[in-house]
């Protein structure tokens, strides 16, 4: 890891982070994503030929995944064929220069390979080695294979989220965005203890564990109080009034986290005496009460525009937010002000993209994209020349055998 021109702002944190990327999918990448937003050079490896599974996901047009464009932005790509020995020692020469290993393959993967953590461990005492796994390394559901759905199935996500008691799905593959984020958080504590005593770390994220530890106050609302949390709709588990609301011309949602809201939100809408009703005085009895209380709100709400109701309401300084779709935030203001679009000119799609940006906002580096997604094995070559001295004799024997 070099840190050289460590005092320059303008260079990124991870910059010099050396991360060899097996992963594939989502949770992996999107974790390697970060890291390469970030300065890190991910070298994203792939079987010769047939690459990561998400080439295929949509959108796609012309055979080529939009998807996989986003989330592997900012990556170097090196094909390597891990079944054959030539492709396990050419790995393991380059494991000597990394900082970092992540794979999310089935439990056991790495190890039938004869690379997994003992042996790479061996080869580089300080190698954090970055494993994310459906339901964790050594247990009765170990060997299964999982995707978010799976996940946020049995974390028990599903059976809280939805209406009229129907468990539901939340959209996006938020099991594999929290443990790729988690595990990237997880990345930097462990390089950080790196820097200062020299340890090498494994690093065990489970997608199971991650939508577990999100179930927000569900857990102590049945360890506490032996409650079994259902779907609540928009509504929230804990707080009231903290849900979605009608107007004349569309929903929107209201966030009354305490007392001081509610009660200036009562006297907004004419009705201060609900302060007062005790149904209502208390956080707990508002909860309780939803069906009750609602109704009012949504009389009171429903004869207004969300104009009229967005500045009387923010006016009065309590949280309030339209619910828009994703042409609305595309072309929000405060979305492409924060730089949350970038556009990536991706030879492999021929055409520019216009993906998610990262939320991350490091002040005083540049927030845009470096370099497009790969293609498969696209900077093998380079890559090899530049960690184990190839020659060109022999990347071309390599190549000819399909070794990368």
């Amino acid at each position: 890891m070099n840190l050289s021109n460590h005092n320059d702002i303008s260079v990124k944190p991870l910059t010099g982070v050396v991360v060899l990327d097996l992963s594939q999918a989502y949770a992996g990448p999107f974790c390697t994503m970060h890291m390469a937003d970030q300065g890190a050079k991910v070298i994203k490896i792939e079987v010769p030929g047939r690459g990561d599974q998400s080439r295929t996901w949509e959108p796609v047009k012309d055979g080529k995944s939009a998807y996989f464009s986003y989330i592997n932005r900012n990556k170097y790509g090196l094909s390597l064929n891990l079944k054959s020995e030539q492709g396990k020692e050419i790995f393991k020469k380059l494991v000597a220069k990394a900082d970092v290993v992540i794979e999310n393959f089935r439990v056991g993967t790495m190890e039938k390979l004869g690379v997994g953590y003992d042996v790479l461990k061996e080869i580089n005492p300080g190698i954090i080695y970055a494993q994310i796994t459906g339901f964790g390394l050594n247990n009765r559901l170990s060997d299964r294979p999982c995707y978010d759905p799976i996940a946020q199935a049995m974390g028990g996500i599903m059976s809280i989220t939805g209406f009229d008691g129907q468990p539901t799905k939340i959209g996006p593959a938020i099991a594999d965005s929290f443990s790729g984020t988690y595990m990237a958080a997880a990345i930097g504590m462990a390089l950080y203890q790196r820097a200062v005593t020299g340890m090498g770390r494994r690093i065990d994220v489970s997608m199971l564990d991650t939508i577990f530890s999100i179930l927000d106050s569900a857990v102590p609302e049945y360890t506490y109080k032996g409650n079994i949390s259902k779907p609540n709709g928009n509504d929230d588990l804990s707080i009231a009034p903290f849900g979605s609301f009608q107007a004349k011309d569309g929903q929107y949602m209201l966030a009354c986290g305490s007392d001081k809201f509610f009660n200036s939100f009562c006297e907004l809408m004419g009705k201060p005496e609900l302060v007062e009703d005790p149904r209502f005085s208390t956080n707990s009895g508002r909860v309780q009460n939803t069906p009750e209380l609602k109704p009012i709100i949504n009389e009171w709400s429903s004869a207004r525009t969300l104009d009229e109701l967005e500045e009387a309401i923010v006016g009065a300084g309590i949280p309030f937010g339209r619910i828009q779709n994703v042409k609305d935030l595309c072309e929000m203001d405060i979305i492409r002000e924060r730089n949350m679009l970038w556009e990536i000119d991706d030879p492999f799609l021929g055409e520019k993209v216009t993906v998610p940006g990262t939320p991350i906002k490091m002040h005083g580096c540049e927030d845009a994209p470096m370099m497009p997604a790969p293609m498969i094995g696209q900077h093998t070559k380079e890559l090899l020349e530049e960690y184990l001295n190839i020659s060109e004799e022999e990347y071309e024997a390599l190549s000819s055998e399909g070794i990368v």
